[in-house]
């Protein structure tokens, strides 16, 4: 257990921050299934924009250091491959 105040204050710190990166990460998460909903529909319209939200909720939360960079960077591209294979079917 934390014995000194700036221990205390710290453990403080991490809880508040960890309820902001759990939303942040639902969030991402939210527009990941809207994108793959949209897919699995074959609405091409509908999953290109839904591709356009899910790659941006996706760098913010890069930005914002919820997600490593590199692994935004691979699911954004998985996403796009998903997206380009839709509209040439």
């Amino acid at each position: 257990m934390a014995n000194n105040p700036g221990a205390k204050k710290a453990i403080r710190k991490i809880e508040r921050r960890t309820e902001v990166n759990k939303a942040r990460r639902s969030r991402v998460r939210t527009f990941l299934r809207k994108f793959e909903e949209a897919v699995e529909s074959g609405d091409a319209g509908a999953a290109k924009t839904a591709f356009t939200v899910a790659q941006s909720e996706l760098m913010r939360a890069v930005g914002k250091g919820v997600v490593h960079r590199n692994t935004g960077s691979r699911k954004v591209s998985r996403l796009h491959r998903q997206l380009k294979k839709l509209a040439t079917a």
